[in-house]
């Protein structure tokens, strides 16, 4: 292969190694060069689904973006989905390959590193550039013989490497010099620079260091990053979310609780209501959050059954009671969808097996099952869900159907792409195809459509109806395009943030 590739692998989990990849891709796209990215292993609850049908972790699917390429399952050819400490749900091309305990995985690394090299293959020889995504720390010593996703990709791919670190942890000249220090002598060769990464206050206090870091290393820091608070771009897990500078509820704002459940996925799904200048977001972890919420919503999750214990367990219930009660609007998305229900059976054991009693705030019952289904969706709000609302663009990553009595649906699906016999498909259903359910008052309801709210116009629809609700006047559908407008340009913001404080000429030499 004569693709040249620069691979960003860092001296931990969660220093930035996914945004460092975006931005390196997105400037080097913005030059004209034909650029790809690509990460071997993903482990992640956070996932999309490509056009034809394919699932990938959503970081990838955000690096194409900066590519100016549609989403493709060979980026991300293996995406690890954990449904406790110890067992996950393997993906390999897109489709669900089976659910594996930590050794297990460990072990089938044979069969599975042929399926990374083809599909880096693929890619490669269609772009110029390569930009490899690691995972985890750099040198994890313990994992060398049975890695996936950071050297041997390497190797293979004959790339430099841009080593990350994190300086708002602390210790950031340990993490640097002790991942060096424990590379092989070849790894070590291939590293052409450093980042620091995540810096807060004046970064010219830390000329000194940086000087320490290259007469120590012999490898030149390449740039200081300083931390970006409000930058809102798509995570790659759900670390911070539970962080204590989350908005505070507010009289004059739509306020909104996602419940932080143990196997929340998708959480994406709600960055585009969390930039809207009327909302005030917040993950809640206890029931006593909800309070003064006017909305609440059940996000997806990877174990439905688990984490619909966890809300009993918890005693979230008689909050939700008296939130309805109080006339206010309780959504679920996917897993939460199908808490919502009556009844949730699990006759494979799909996730743990047996019957769970949904929190029965919608008359559905929800069956699931081994096959995993995944399509991009297009759809329109029923007449009874609101009219006026716009089009709906996003996704559906689910295990299960779910059955409806008589309660109304909340969307008719006008177009899909979908995987049928092993092919991929887009077209308009043959006959009228509905998705989710709205309970009589429309105060409850719930979809298995991801990003359900990243389309300005529903979702200025859906808060103006929630500010009525609340004594609010309803604001101007120009609020809610001008949030998705600057959303749609954080990667190029992000970008001239990265061009600002790397030094790319050296980097690219």
């Amino acid at each position: 292969m004569t693709t040249r590739a620069l691979a960003v692998l860092g001296t931990g989990s969660d220093v930035g190694k996914s945004l460092i990849t975006a931005g390196i891709c997105r400037l080097l796209y913005r030059t004209g060069v034909r650029v790809a990215p690509f990460k071997a292993q993903n482990m992640s609850l956070n996932s999309f689904v490509t056009p034809d049908g394919y699932e990938i972790g959503r970081a990838q699917a955000l690096q194409a973006e900066a590519c100016g390429l549609p989403p493709h399952v060979d980026m991300n050819p293996i995406l690890l989905k954990p449904e406790s400490d110890r067992c996950s749900q393997v993906v390999v091309l897109g489709t669900v390959f089976g659910k594996q305990e930590a050794s297990a995985y460990f072990d089938g690394r044979q069969r599975l590193w042929p399926i990374v090299q083809e599909s880096y293959t693929r890619l490669a020889n269609r772009y110029d550039v390569m930009v490899i995504e690691g995972a985890g720390s750099a040198a994890e010593v313990n994992l060398r013989k049975r890695d996936l996703v950071n050297w041997p990709v390497v190797e293979f791919a004959d790339a430099r490497v841009l080593l990350v670190a994190d300086i708002d942890r602390g210790g950031v000249f340990a993490q640097v010099i002790g991942t060096l220090d424990l590379l092989e002598p070849d790894e070590r060769a291939r590293v052409c620079g450093v980042i620091i990464n995540k810096f807060r206050g004046d970064a010219t206090l830390f000329a000194d260091g940086v000087t320490f870091l290259e007469s120590r290393t012999g490898i030149p820091v390449l740039g200081v990053i300083p931390f970006i608070r409000d930058l809102r771009l798509d995570q790659e897990d759900s670390l911070d979310l539970a962080a204590p500078q989350q908005m505070s509820f507010a009289s004059g704002r739509v306020n909104i609780a996602v419940v932080l459940l143990p196997h929340m996925s998708n959480f994406t799904d709600f960055n585009a209501l969390a930039a809207e200048e009327d909302v005030a977001l917040k993950y809640v972890d206890t029931p006593r959050a909800l309070v003064d919420a006017d909305i609440v919503i059940i996000p997806g999750s990877k174990n439905t059954l688990a984490d619909l214990s966890y809300v009993r367990d918890k005693e979230f219930v008689p909050f939700l009671d008296h939130h309805l009660q109080s006339r206010h609007e309780l959504v679920g998305i996917c897993g939460g969808y199908q808490m919502l229900g009556r009844r949730i059976t699990d006759p494979e054991c799909v996730e743990e097996g047996g019957t769970g009693c949904g929190l029965g705030y919608l008359n559905t019952e929800t069956v699931l099952a081994e096959k995993k289904y995944t399509a991009q969706v297009e759809a329109y709000p029923t007449d009874f869900f609101q009219d006026g609302q716009g089009l709906v663009r996003g996704y559906q990553i689910h295990m299960g159907v779910t059955r409806k009595m008589n309660e109304r649906p909340c969307f008719r699906v006008c177009r899909y792409s979908i995987l049928s016999e092993d092919r991929s498909q887009s077209l308009a259903p043959h006959n009228e195809e509905f998705d989710g359910a709205i309970r009589y008052d429309g105060l409850v309801w719930g979809t298995y459509i991801h990003g359900v709210f990243d389309e300005p116009g529903f979702r200025r629809a859906w808060l103006n109806r929630a500010r009525v609700r609340k004594g609010l006047s309803p604001l101007d559908m120009h609020a809610s395009k001008s949030v998705t407008s600057r959303l749609q340009g954080e990667l190029d913001r992000w970008a001239d943030h990265l061009s600002s404080h790397v030094d790319l000429s050296r980097l690219l030499r």
